[in-house]
């Protein structure tokens, strides 16, 4: 259009600008925003909020703030935009500094505004601004028992913030209609399995997981990783194998790298680890590639605890095939090797790392600290 001289309009530039944001073409977008400059365009609102998306899903995010700030007369849309960026790279201070500003913009908050909120309180901890963000929800939205993303960044809210009872209050009011009638989908039921997992409640996984299905709700494969996990927990080895099975002939879903890898992790935990590879092996023919970094993570856990070098090696050659740079496999190595009394390769594993410029991170908690 632009080399027949047809001038692009609003509807081209946010076209082309989706376009691109989709094929991942940075280099494409960055010669719409340069046209949109000369052309005046940025003064759309429209064409300002394809273009902080834009930068925003490419985690362009200084560029994203740049378009946004440029932009002379904003709106929620475009706000959301950056909001997504910010949550998308863990800027959550950034996030609820955007947030703050909002009001001082004219600009609402709509439901994208608010389950970003809770994202950031959740990545931050900070469980009071989330109590604060859950009041505002009850007075404000109107239809909360309806948003179901609403609910469920609330149950994930309480659940990262180790708040397992609130989360549960929010998951049974959640769907709750007049007459008593719940309408509770697959992703609410997603949250709450999400919950009890992270938080080391593994047996209500599973229990939760029975009712699930008793309720008739078709379980994704998120519900299968945490449950199939959550029996690796509790040995129940048959049942969580089970439910693999159950995937394919039950529900018709493909199992990924990551259900695979907590199949290997259970059967690690049951000291299975012939087993374990030869689950390994079936998923590697099932055209996996090299399968994913925890399963070959859980074979080297599993490699230190039986004391097992050679599959051990072989576990983190291919762990660290995918993720060279993972200084816990390093040092999961060093301490299988440490048992055999292998200096030799110690050593040559600390000059690798060295030479990798990799250190060991000192473990750090959260705390959210109150006046």
């Amino acid at each position: 259009m632009h080399f027949n001289g047809i001038s692009l309009d609003t509807y081209a530039l946010c076209s082309s600008l989706t376009a691109s944001s989709s094929l991942r073409n940075v280099e494409f977008g960055k010669q719409i925003h340069s046209h949109v400059e000369k052309s005046g365009w940025l003064s759309s609102v429209f064409v300002g909020s394809a273009l902080v998306d834009l930068y925003a899903k490419l985690s362009l995010i200084a560029n994203a703030a740049v378009v946004f700030d440029e932009i002379p007369v904003k709106n929620s849309v475009c706000a959301n935009a950056l909001l997504s960026g910010f949550c998308e790279a863990k800027l959550w201070v950034e996030g609820l500094e955007l947030v703050r500003k909002m009001p001082e913009m004219s600009l609402d908050y709509d439901h994208f505004t608010l389950s970003a909120i809770l994202r950031a309180c959740a990545g931050l901890s900070a469980i009071e601004l989330g109590r604060q963000v859950h009041g505002y929800l009850i007075r404000k939205v109107y239809n909360l028992g309806d948003d179901v993303f609403l609910q469920s960044s609330l149950i994930e809210m309480y659940g990262k913030c180790g708040l397992v009872v609130e989360a549960l209050q929010v998951f049974c009011l959640a769907g709750l209609r007049l007459g008593g009638e719940k309408r509770r989908d697959v992703v609410l039921w997603t949250s709450m399995l999400g919950v009890y997992g992270r938080n080391g409640h593994f047996e209500e996984v599973v229990l939760l997981f029975k009712e699930m299905l008793k309720e008739g709700i078709k379980p994704d494969e998120v519900a299968f990783v945490t449950v199939i996990s959550a029996c690796g927990h509790t040995g129940q080895i048959r049942l969580g194998l089970e439910y693999l099975d159950s995937m394919t002939q039950v529900y018709k879903l493909i199992p990924g790298p990551e259900h695979y890898s907590c199949v290997v992790d259970l059967l690690c935990r049951a000291g299975e680890l012939e087993k374990a590879m030869k689950v390994v092996n079936e998923m590697l023919q099932k055209d996996h590639k090299n399968g994913s970094v925890s399963l070959w993570v859980a074979l080297l856990s599993a490699c230190c605890d039986h004391e097992n070098v050679e599959l051990g090696k072989f576990a983190a050659q291919k762990a660290l095939e995918l993720d060279p740079q993972n200084v816990g496999i390093y040092v999961m190595l060093s301490n299988l090797y440490t048992r055999f009394g292998m200096w030799d390769e110690i050593g040559q594993l600390r000059e690798e790392m060295r030479q990798r410029g990799l250190t060991k991170e000192v473990a750090f908690s959260w705390i959210e600290v109150t006046s």
